[in-house]
């Protein structure tokens, strides 16, 4: 066996006076750098419900699912960690660019069952009137309105969704599935008003 060089042995002490290069991981916080990619994490606040986050996802951790129940519809939004490759795909499609944002959090490891490593948030979802499919989350259609401005008037749907919501529109009781003119005021899917514009 032989003698340490000088130059380790100069490892050695300096190690000993300045201490350990290591972090102290997980005993000790760890300051991460200002563009890690952790976790990402909903901001309900500022997710519309768009889904684009889910449609780029690679390792499939986000997914949704609607679901309607007398009358009201919702859209639940759910990300798996336990899944996620921390890719930032989401964070860079996000439709407001603040709805999912990555996250300075790593360390994932945990002794619980994987459904902790979840997070869901839902999201109100606007329904045709005529046929109860789903239009378009709540959420969504008021970013569009104030990221249009006045032209946001040139969509039908859009008009009379901020009608609906001002309380100054009502809507006509009618037959099941019957389209009359008078529908050209309600709020409709693509598929009906297309029937109400070009049928009726």
């Amino acid at each position: 066996m032989g003698f340490p060089k000088l130059t380790e042995l100069k490892e050695i002490i300096t190690a000993l006076i300045k201490g350990p290069y290591t972090s102290g991981f997980p005993y000790k916080k760890i300051k991460v750098p200002d563009r890690f990619k952790g976790k990402p994490v909903f901001n309900e606040d500022f997710c519309v419900g768009c889904t684009a986050c889910v449609s780029v996802c690679p390792a499939k951790a986000l997914e949704f699912k609607d679901e309607i129940y007398n009358g009201k519809a919702k859209r639940v939004l759910k990300i798996r960690w336990d899944r996620c490759i921390f890719c930032g795909n989401c964070e860079a499609n996000c439709l407001t660019e603040k709805g999912i944002k990555l996250s300075s959090e790593f360390d994932l490891a945990t002794l619980k069952e994987r459904d902790s490593l979840v997070q869901e948030i839902e999201k109100e979802l606007l329904l045709c009137e005529n046929c109860n499919e789903i239009i378009a989350p709540v959420d969504q259609l008021f970013w569009v309105i104030n990221k249009l401005g006045p032209l946001y008037t040139s969509n039908t749907t859009l008009v009379f969704f901020k009608q609906k919501f001002l309380n100054i529109s009502d809507s006509v009781k009618k037959q099941e599935n019957e389209i009359l003119r008078s529908d050209r005021f309600s709020l409709l899917c693509p598929r009906c008003r297309r029937k109400v514009v070009f049928i009726s």
